[in-house]
């Protein structure tokens, strides 16, 4: 079962038509249209960057090897949110990452990423 951070990693493989902006959908009421998803690129991207980043501090308790791993698991996630299209999905997907990234910041590993 695919987690909320799972979509919002996986937007990021949308063609740049095809991105979407947390919390400003225009013309899609439950899916999202090409110009939901083309708002939500340069948010998506920061995300994914920042999570590839927090993952490399030297607060958090793991070895290369575990490292390596992690940042590989987070790729995985968002190119499987990329297939996402539920406008409420990558909304909760987005809140998730924002979370997550708070807790690598504070140095914890977030429990569906362990």
């Amino acid at each position: 079962m695919l987690t909320r951070l799972h979509v919002a990693l996986l937007i990021l493989r949308l063609p740049k038509q095809q991105q979407i902006i947390g919390g400003k959908m225009s013309k899609g009421l439950i899916w999202a249209t090409a110009e939901d998803l083309s708002r939500n690129r340069g948010k998506i991207l920061s995300l994914y960057r920042q999570i590839l980043r927090s993952l490399n501090s030297p607060d958090l308790p793991l070895n290369l090897a575990a490292r390596l791993h992690r940042k590989a698991q987070a790729r995985a996630i968002f190119m499987v949110a990329a297939d996402e299209r539920s406008i409420h999905n990558i909304k909760d997907l987005i809140d998730v990452a924002d979370y997550s990234l708070s807790l690598l910041r504070k140095g914890e590993i977030p429990k569906y990423i362990q």
